[in-house]
């Protein structure tokens, strides 16, 4: 991991980060070609890039409807029962997010309100390539039908090594599917299975909204369908903080650095710390552990390219540059962690104290694991049902309420030399001050229209409104 020592007064910059920012313009290009040939060709591309891209010949792009029904019967109890539990957890914590629509009434008896509505279609991508993720499920449904949503499609990648008779794809992953109420899935992978949600094929109707993680295709497919079609984010490799101080133990910081880092080549890992010894004794911590890992070309890969350590002169340093990364995880090692939480300025979840592992947060805690990542955690926001859901703004005046709100109406239309926006709300203040037939057409034709629309309300006039 590569180190970073701030002298005292010195602060992270972002310029010292690894990040490699905007995703490559081969791929973007690549998953616009994709997006397009979908768009025109629909299933015939879909069966053709399962063919070419996954290896697997479809006879349906569909899984049938009994394969997510007795999915649960596949898999062993132990398994179903960790699946219940984190689903149950899941459900309980997404349902403290549910938002109410919600009306108020002025004096003058004018309502105002928001109107929430759940979107009618969901769609989830779940990967299929070096692992299964069967929490990626969860972590996606059930919000969705927390919100409301009717129709909440899955797609993930066929697998080409499934038995002879068996769906292609992970039974591990169906049975979530099941679990969280998933109404439809499909064996598509990839930007084509984006295209497919975003515009819909002879098989696959388009959804709403597009959540999920996936690789950089995927990412870059979303980015190109955002706008047609609503997206969670357009999420980058995995990535963890840990912000320790001599409290903390050395080899399960190693151990929290290593759950992200065997994620992907390219997952990034910092550990922050005032204590340069204390991040050695990680480091040797990690070169013991990683030898067990069965993924450890990966774990390596990462640690060694994408990572690593700054020694910071004091906490309020160690602090700042926990804010400038914005990681997807932060984890506090730390002797008063809960007491550090309101200086966290930027992180998309927040693990407080030395029992809260990061991968807690994976499977079981509750709170959702898509987060944004990249640094993106200076503006978003980890996935919710507010992503499944939409809400109307709803205005309701009454003749008291549009007198009352009339002249500053008209004076700011006035300003922005918005002649009609004016006159809209002056003819609704001419029927209250003088009646229906001051609204005749040959009333009307013989008025000042431009004196209708900009009457030059004085500031008192203003303030106060217009009276009948």
């Amino acid at each position: 991991m590569r180190t970073v020592v701030l002298g005292p007064g010195e602060r992270l910059k972002p310029a010292q980060l690894t990040r490699k920012g905007v995703l490559p313009a081969d791929v973007v290009s690549a998953a616009r070609d994709i997006v397009a040939t979908v768009r025109a060709e629909g299933d015939a591309a879909l069966s053709r890039y399962a063919r070419d891209l996954d290896g697997v010949e479809l006879e349906s792009l569909r899984l049938p409807d009994e394969a997510l029904a007795h999915a649960l019967d596949a898999v062993e109890p132990a398994f179903a029962a960790a699946l219940e539990r984190a689903a149950a957890q899941i459900r309980a914590f997404h349902e403290r997010e549910l938002t109410q629509s919600w009306f108020t009434t002025r004096p003058d008896g004018t309502l105002l309100g928001v109107k929430v509505t759940p979107v009618a279609a969901a769609g989830i991508y779940v990967p299929g390539g070096r692992a299964q993720y069967p929490s990626t499920v969860l972590m996606n449904a059930i919000p969705a039908k927390v919100a409301g949503v009717e129709r909440v499609v899955m797609v993930t990648p066929p697998q080409r090594d499934a038995a002879p008779g068996e769906p292609p794809v992970s039974p591990y992953t169906l049975a979530a599917a099941h679990l969280a109420g998933v109404d439809e899935v499909y064996l598509v992978g990839g930007a084509q299975a984006v295209a497919a949600l975003a515009y819909g094929t002879e098989t696959v109707p388009r959804v709403d909204v597009i959540t999920g993680p996936g690789n950089a295709y995927v990412a870059a497919a979303k980015q190109i369908v955002s706008g047609d079609v609503g997206i969670d984010m357009v999420a980058g490799p995995s990535e963890v903080c840990v912000l320790a101080d001599a409290t903390a133990e050395p080899a399960v910081v190693a151990a929290d650095l290593m759950a992200q880092a065997e994620h992907d080549p390219l997952a990034a890992c910092y550990l922050v710390t005032c204590d340069a010894a204390f991040a050695g004794e990680v480091q040797a911590a990690i070169d013991i552990l990683v030898r067990q890992s069965p993924r450890a070309a990966i774990t390596q890969e990462s640690l060694a390219g994408e990572s690593m350590v700054i020694v910071a002169a004091d906490l309020d340093a160690a602090l700042d540059a926990v804010n400038t990364i914005a990681p997807e995880h932060l984890e506090l090692h730390c002797a008063d962690a809960l007491g550090l939480v309101g200086r966290i300025r930027n992180a998309g979840a927040i693990f407080v104290g030395a029992w809260s592992s990061e991968p807690l947060g994976d499977y079981v805690a509750g709170p959702n694991h898509t987060l944004p990542t990249g640094g993106t955690a200076l503006f978003s926001s980890p996935l919710s049902v507010e992503n499944f859901q939409k809400k109307s703004s709803v205005v309701c005046y009454t003749p008291a309420g549009l007198m009352a709100d009339a002249p500053a109406t008209q004076r700011l239309a006035e300003a922005e030399g918005l002649w009609a926006h004016a006159l809209s709300v002056g003819l609704r203040r001419r029927r209250l001050e003088q009646g229906s037939a001051a609204l005749a057409p040959e009333a009307l034709a013989a008025a000042d229209l431009t004196r209708i629309a900009w009457p030059g309300d004085g500031p008192d006039a203003i303030a106060a409104g217009a009276e009948v």
